[in-house]
């Protein structure tokens, strides 16, 4: 279907060829088209049908891959609406199952923050492995209870806090877990700028609580899960996951026959509180859709993706890395609002408005991923950020004093903390340069 006319005697399949995909606007417009279903496009393809049809009145559908249908994963009669998830999936990720298979066959795997996005993510993948159990903990009941529907296992449920230090040790004394994957922490940017202390309380004192728990009862791999919006933190969110990463890093001096690592990633699809929900829904209500800045981009990866580049980073980690997932092309924010309301069957502007609010307190234009220099490793989608190791025991020190600051609601104290730790400019938002990264990093656009 490129640019090139069409002969207009050319049929396909006896079905006379109208033109390629640029003819598509007026053809629908001339013939009256109620609908373009669109057969076995990649994800580039499905954008660039998606743009195209951005302004006339038409339903999109499409049929499934060729290669779904030969192996029985869909008949050639499964049309189906088109979904974000088309739009935006990259190609697939290649796991090295036999490594993974080494750090999780016969451990005792334990998931905090196991009812999230990532999380129960984790929990499902991690069941596929011959384990000898894995404990999903979490502090919201309701989400541990809905996230036990997704599981094709049994995992044993924990209801607990992270920021209990007592309880969460007399609960690894018991378990006494091999693996541990630490997803459990706050993370709505606005509202931890509102909230500094509970989100100090949670994602810097909580880590630091279950690091301890586990050098006490024999672990043997840490994990933390840990965000793009640690890198040079303009938000309260971003410097206490900031200050998450250099406690996981010094973890390695604590002799204790640990692998301590952590993984940083950007958006992932569909999450709680993330911008598709929400767009979704306002889309549902009438509009208007609220996008904070034209300009504002950010990185997105399906949770699938994300959670197996994870365990690949666990299972390649010899101690105190800070692995970077390659998270693809950041995407305009505005792009992917006026593509949803796209895939609504409901036209920009016309049917549904878009509404420009401003940045949002902690908010930056784009998010970096690194400042530091990146190195490849074993898979190509992972690369090795080089950090210097933090002096641990001032870091401990800091922390301490952050900690009470942190329980007595001293919060200037406590951004002055986490500013002296993590060099976070809380006061001005600044705009990153992009790391130039070959196979990272792209110019910010949509194709």
């Amino acid at each position: 279907t490129g640019p090139s006319p069409v002969d207009e005697h050319r049929k396909l399949a006896g079905l006379e060829v109208l033109g390629t995909l640029s003819d598509l606007p007026e053809l629908i417009l001339t013939r009256e088209i109620d609908e373009v279903v669109v057969a076995g496009a990649d994800a580039r393809l499905m954008r660039r049908v998606v743009d195209i049809c951005l302004n006339v009145d038409v339903r999109l559908r499409m049929l499934p891959a060729a290669e779904d249908v030969i192996q029985g994963r869909a008949t050639a009669v499964d049309v189906r609406d088109i979904s974000v998830e088309d739009i935006l999936v990259r190609e697939s990720v290649e796991t090295d199952l036999t490594a993974v298979r080494e750090i999780l066959s016969d451990k005792r795997v334990m998931v905090t923050g196991a009812g999230g996005s990532i999380g129960s993510e984790i929990v499902r993948q991690v069941l596929q492995f011959n384990t000898e159990g894995v404990w999903a903990f979490d502090r919201d009941e309701s989400l541990l209870h809905d996230a036990r529907l997704k599981w094709d296992g049994s995992p044993h449920l924990v209801l607990g806090d992270v920021r209990r230090a007592e309880s969460l040790l007399s609960l690894f004394e018991r378990v006494r877990p091999d693996v541990v994957f630490h997803a459990a922490a706050l993370k709505h940017v606005p509202m931890l700028e509102d909230f500094a202390d509970e989100a100090v309380l949670t994602n810097v004192v909580g880590t630091r609580n279950v690091i301890e728990a586990g050098s006490r009862n024999g672990m043997e791999r840490f994990v933390l899960i840990s965000t793009d919006k640690a890198v040079s933190p303009t938000s309260v969110m971003g410097a206490t996951k900031r200050v998450a990463e250099l406690l996981t890093q010094v973890g390695n001096q604590r002799d204790d026959g640990c692998v301590y690592t952590s993984v940083r990633f950007g958006n992932v699809l569909g999450s709680r509180g993330s911008v598709i929900p929400t767009f979704v829904h306002q889309i549902q209500s009438g509009g208007p859709v609220t996008v904070t800045d034209p300009a504002m981009t950010r990185y997105f990866m399906t949770v699938d993706e994300a959670v197996q580049l994870v365990l690949q980073a666990a299972a390649i980690a010899q101690g105190s890395e800070l692995f970077l997932l390659d998270m693809g092309e950041p995407i305009k924010i505005v792009d992917l609002a006026r593509r949803l309301i796209r895939l609504a069957g409901l036209a920009p502007g016309r049917d549904i408005e878009i509404q420009y609010t401003g940045r949002r307190p902690g908010e930056k234009l784009a998010e970096m991923l690194a400042l530091d220099p990146l190195t490849p490793t074993s898979h190509t989608k992972i690369f090795e950020v080089a950090l210097d190791l933090p002096a641990a025991h001032a870091l401990m020190a800091e922390i301490s004093e952050l900690e009470q600051a942190a329980e007595s609601g001293e919060i200037e104290v406590l951004m002055n903390r986490l500013r002296s730790i993590t060099n976070a400019t809380f006061d001005e938002v600044g705009e990153p340069e992009v790391l130039d990264v070959e196979g990272v990093h792209r110019a910010a656009s949509w194709s």
